[in-house]
C-alpha cells in the first residue's frame, strides 16, 4: 500500500510522493518545513569554530580591536564616570551623600573592629586606604565598601580558634587575611570565575546571614551586661555562657545600651519611613556614640567601660607577617570571598540597574581584591561592600565614585584629628550600633515567602539557618552549599520531561498537564526533554519514555484506533547539548524501539545538537526523513503511516465472489477524498468537502 507524504529532509520533495488509482488513501499533498541537515562543509566550519584557536583568534582580534579609552576603561574603570562628570550638577551631591556615608562609617568601623576582635582603630585603618582603592578599581559607583559585620565574625571565629585576640599575632594573622582575600578576589576577577557562586541559592544566603545576624546579636551580649562571655559561632554555647555568668551582671552598661539601641532603632526607622527624616538612618551611629560619650565625661561611672586610648594618625605601610599561617586561613580566606562577592556584587548590580549604567560582576570582584590587598599593607582587615552604607550613600543621591573618595577623606580627618575624642566612647554604644546593624539582616519575611512559594527552597533555608546556629559558621555554609548543589545535580539528573497533545484548532502542542484540553493520537507518543542530555539524566530520560509508551496518560485520543505505539517523536528544541554518552543511549534506543516495530522521530534539534548527531552517524541510523522543523510534521508524516497500518489491519484480501461493484468503489474512494481533514483534526464525524489545497496548514480542519 502506497501513501502520499512529503520528506522533511529531503531537498527534492516530489520525488517521494506517489500516487496510485488502487490506493486505499486520498493522495492529498501535504505541507512540511524542510529541516536543513548538516554538511561536510558545515562540520569543518563547526569544529574549528570550537577549537582553542578560534576562541584565541577572536579574543586576539577584539583587543587589537581595542582603543586607548578602551584599555582605560578595563584597567582604571574610574575613567568611565571622570569623563562625563557633570560638575555642576553631581559634585554637591556627591560631597553631602560622602559626608553622610563618613559620619555613619565612623563609628561603625570602630564597632565591627571590636567584633573582629580587634582594637577600634583597625576599624578605622579599614574604611580608609581600601576606599580610595576600590574608587579608582571599582566599576559601582554607589557601593560603600569597608568593615562590615558578617566578615568581622568570620575573622573573630576563625582566629580566635588559632590565637588569642589580646595576643599581637591576632592582628597580624587578621591583615593577612586580608591579603589572601584580596588575591583570591583579583585571580577570580581575572578568570572570570565569579559565576561560581551562582550554585549557591538564595535561601541559603538568607538562611546563613539571618543566623550570622543572630550569632553576632549575642556576642555582643557582653558589653550590655558587663562581664565576658565565651567567644564562640555556636548559639548554645553562648547561651550558656551568658546563664552562667548572670551574677556578674551590671545595670548601668545594660540600661545605657539599652537606650542607645532604641533611639538607634527609632532614627533607623523615621529614616526609611519618611524621605525628609532620611538623614536620620545616617546619622543614627554618631549620635548613639556622641550620647554616651557625653554621658561618660560628666558622670565617670566606673561599671561602664570604654574604647580607651586610640592611636593618632594615618596607618603606616608593612608588610603583612606570620606567613606560616598561611594554610590554615585559607577556609576562611574562600569563605570571605564567597560573601564578598555574593554581598557586594549583588548589591553593586542592583544600584547599577537603577542608576542606569552597566556592572562587570568580574571587574567589581578584581577591584574589591585590589581594595583589599593594598589595605593589606596599611593595617587593614578584610572589607567589602555594605547592605547600609550603600543604602545610605544611593539614597542620599551618590552618583559617581567621587562620593566615597570623600568617605575616605572624612575617615582621614577622623585619623588625624579626633581620636582623642575617641577615648571615652562606651563599649556598650559600640555594642548597639552593631546589634543595630545587624537586626535588618534577620530575614524572617524571606522564610514565610518561601514557605509559601517554594518548600524546596525553605527547607534549604531552615537547614542552613539551623546549621549555621548550632554548629557554627563553616559547618552552615558547607551544609547550606552542600544542599544547595545536591538540588542542582538532582534537577539536572531528573530533568522535566513533557507528554505533548495538540491545542484544538492550531497545530501548537503543549504538555497536557498544563492544558488539558489539548488532546493525542492513538499509536504516536510526543515527548519534549526540557533539559540538556548528558550521561547523568540519560538513564532517567529512557526510563520515562519507557513510562510513556504504556502509560494511560488521561488524555483525550483521536485520529485511527490502533492496539499499540509505532512511533515516538522527540521535540528537542529546549535541548541545548548532548554528549556521548546520551547518542550512544539514544543509539539503544533506536534499536530497542526497532526490534518492536516502533520508529524514533526528531523535531526541532538545534544546530549544535544535529550536528553532533550528524558526526555520531545517528541522523543516518534514524534516517533523515525522520527528522522535522515542527512537531506538527512529524505528527502529520507519523499519523498517515498510522491510517494506513489501521487500514491493512481492518480490510483482508476479499474473495472473488465479496468483491465491491464498480459503484461501492466509487462510493468509498468519495467518502476517502473527504475523511483526510477529518483524520487531521482528530475529529470522527462527517466533514463537508472543500477543494484540495496544498499550501492550507495541514491537519487543521477545512472550511466549509
Amino acid at each position: 500500500m502506497e501513501i502520499s507524504y512529503a520528506s522533511s529532509s529531503s531537498r527534492n520533495l516530489s520525488r517521494y510522493s506517489t500516487s496510485t488509482s488502487s490506493s486505499n488513501m486520498p493522495n492529498r499533498p501535504v505541507r512540511i518545513i524542510q529541516l536543513q541537515h548538516p554538511t561536510t562543509t558545515s562540520f569543518s566550519s563547526s569544529s574549528s569554530s570550537s577549537s582553542s584557536w578560534s576562541v584565541l583568534s577572536r579574543w586576539r582580534s577584539k583587543v587589537k580591536a581595542m582603543s586607548f579609552t578602551d584599555w582605560t576603561d578595563v584597567l582604571v574603570p574610574c575613567s568611565r564616570w571622570i569623563r562625563t562628570y557633570q560638575w555642576r550638577d553631581y559634585l554637591q551631591i556627591d560631597l553631602a551623600a560622602g559626608l553622610t556615608v563618613g559620619v555613619m562609617l565612623v563609628p561603625q568601623g570602630m564597632s565591627y573592629a571590636r567584633l573582629a576582635g580587634l582594637e577600634p582603630i583597625y576599624g578605622l585603618y579599614s574604611s580608609f586606604v581600601p576606599i580610595f582603592v576600590y574608587a579608582i578599581f571599582g566599576s559601582s559607583r554607589q557601593l560603600a565598601i569597608g568593615p562590615v559585620a558578617l566578615v568581622s565574625l568570620l575573622v573573630s571565629n576563625v582566629l580566635s580558634k588559632i590565637v588569642d585576640s589580646s595576643d599581637e599575632l591576632y592582628t597580624e594573622l587578621a591583615i593577612l587575611l586580608a591579603l589572601m582575600v584580596g588575591i583570591m578576589e583579583c585571580i577570580m576577577g581575572l578568570l572570570r570565575l565569579g559565576w561560581l557562586i551562582r550554585f549557591i541559592s538564595h535561601s541559603v544566603i538568607s538562611g546563613f546571614t539571618t543566623a550570622s545576624a543572630i550569632v553576632i546579636a549575642l556576642s555582643q551580649a557582653k558589653y550590655f551586661l558587663g562581664y565576658d562571655i565565651d567567644r564562640t559561632s555556636k548559639i548554645v554555647p553562648l547561651i550558656e555562657s551568658i546563664i552562667a555568668g548572670a551574677d556578674e551582671f551590671s545595670w548601668p552598661p545594660f540600661v545605657m545600651g539599652s537606650i542607645i539601641l532604641a533611639i538607634l532603632l527609632v532614627m533607623k526607622h523615621l529614616g526609611k519611613t519618611r524621605k525628609y527624616l532620611r538623614f536620620l538612618r545616617a546619622g543614627g551611629p554618631l549620635t548613639g556614640v556622641v550620647l554616651g560619650t557625653v554621658f561618660v565625661k560628666i558622670f565617670h561611672p566606673s561599671s561602664i567601660s570604654v574604647v580607651g586610648e586610640i592611636p593618632q594618625g594615618l596607618p603606616k605601610f608593612s608588610v603583612p607577617k606570620s606567613f606560616g599561617y598561611a594554610k590554615d586561613l585559607i577556609p576562611t580566606a574562600l569563605l570571605i570571598t564567597g560573601v564578598a562577592i555574593l554581598e557586594s556584587v549583588g548589591i553593586a548590580k542592583a544600584l547599577a540597574a537603577k542608576n542606569g549604567y552597566e556592572l562587570d560582576s568580574n571587574q567589581e570582584l578584581f577591584g574589591l581584591g585590589v581594595a583589599n590587598i593594598c589595605g593589606s599593607f596599611f593595617s587593614a582587615y578584610p572589607t567589602t561592600g555594605s547592605f547600609s552604607r550603600s543604602a545610605v550613600n544611593h539614597e542620599s543621591g551618590a552618583k559617581t565614585g567621587l562620593s566615597g573618595i570623600v568617605t575616605g577623606i572624612i575617615i582621614g580627618c577622623a585619623l588625624l584629628f579626633l581620636t582623642p575624642l575617641f577615648t571615652d566612647i562606651p563599649q556598650c554604644a559600640l555594642a548597639a550600633i552593631v546589634v543595630s546593624a545587624v537586626m535588618g539582616l534577620v530575614d524572617y519575611d524571606e522564610a514565610i515567602f518561601l514557605w509559601r512559594v517554594d518548600k524546596k527552597d525553605f527547607l534549604l533555608w531552615t537547614l542552613t539557618s539551623t546549621m549555621t546556629l548550632f554548629l557554627g559558621i563553616e559547618i552552615g555554609v558547607l551544609v547550606g552549599v552542600g544542599a544547595s548543589l545536591a538540588f542542582v545535580i538532582h534537577e539536572s539528573a531528573n530533568p522535566r520531561i513533557a507528554f505533548l497533545g495538540r491545542l484544538p484548532g492550531t497545530t501548537v502542542y503543549r504538555n497536557i498537564q498544563q492544558y488539558p484540553e489539548a488532546y493525542t493520537y492513538h499509536g504516536i507518543v510526543i515527548v519534549r526533554i526540557d533539559a540538556p542530555i548528558y550521561f547523568a539524566n540519560i538513564s532517567y530520560i529512557k526510563e520515562r519514555l519507557q513510562e510513556y509508551e504504556i502509560k494511560n496518560d488521561g488524555s483525550t485520543r483521536r485520529g485511527p484506533e490502533v492496539e499499540r505505539v509505532y512511533f515516538v517523536i522527540l521535540e528537542m528544541s529546549p535541548v541545548t547539548y548532548v554528549d556521548s554518552s546520551a547518542v550512544q543511549a539514544l543509539k539503544d534506543l533506536y534499536h530497542e524501539y526497532k526490534s518492536r516495530d516502533i520508529q524514533i522521530a526528531i523535531s526541532n534539534p538545534n544546530r549544535e545538537v544535529l550536528l553532533t548527531l550528524a558526526k555520531a552517524n545517528l541522523v543516518e541510523l534514524i534516517g533523515k526523513e525522520w527528522y522535522f522543523v515542527r512537531v506538527h510534521d512529524a505528527v502529520q508524516v507519523c499519523l498517515q503511516h498510522v491510517q494506513s497500518i489501521n487500514e491493512g489491519a481492518k480490510t483482508a484480501e476479499p474473495l472473488e465472489e465479496d468483491k465491491p461493484s464498480l459503484f461501492q468503489r466509487l462510493l468509498k474512494q468519495r467518502r476517502e477524498e473527504f475523511s483526510q481533514a477529518e483524520l487531521e483534526s482528530g475529529d470522527q464525524a462527517p466533514s463537508t468537502p472543500a477543494d484540495s489545497d496544498s499550501q492550507l496548514e495541514p491537519l487543521l480542519s477545512r472550511k466549509s
